[in-house]
C-alpha cells in the first residue's frame, strides 16, 4: 500500500467518521425535534377540524366532514394518539424537559 492509497484511505474514514458526527449531534435532534413540531401542528388542525370526536360540539364540523375522504388514514392515527392520554401528557413533558 503506498503513502497515497493510505492518504485516500484515511481522508475518506476521517470524512465518514465526521458526517456521521455532525448528523449525531445537530441534524437528528433537528429532525426529532422538526417532526415533532408538525405533529403538533396536524393534532391543533384536526381537533380544529374534527372536534365532535371528543364531544365537543362544533357548527364547522358539517363543512370539514368533507375533508375525512382525504384525511382518512391521519384521523385514525390522530384519533388513537388523543384518546391515548399518558402519551400526550409524557410528549409535552418531554419537550420542556430535554
Amino acid at each position: 500500500m503506498t503513502l497515497a492509497d493510505r492518504i485516500a484511505s484515511f481522508r475518506a474514514t476521517l470524512a465518514e467518521w465526521l458526517r456521521g458526527l455532525y448528523h449525531g449531534l445537530i441534524a437528528h435532534p433537528a429532525y426529532e425535534k422538526i417532526e415533532a413540531e408538525a405533529e403538533d401542528l396536524e393534532d391543533a388542525f384536526m381537533l380544529a377540524c374534527f372536534p365532535d370526536a371528543f364531544g365537543i360540539p362544533s357548527p364547522v364540523s358539517y363543512y370539514t366532514a368533507e375533508l375525512l375522504p382525504y384525511l382518512e388514514d391521519e384521523y385514525q392515527a390522530w384519533e388513537r394518539r388523543m384518546w391515548d392520554r399518558q402519551s400526550i401528557l409524557e410528549r409535552k413533558g418531554h419537550q420542556y424537559h430535554f
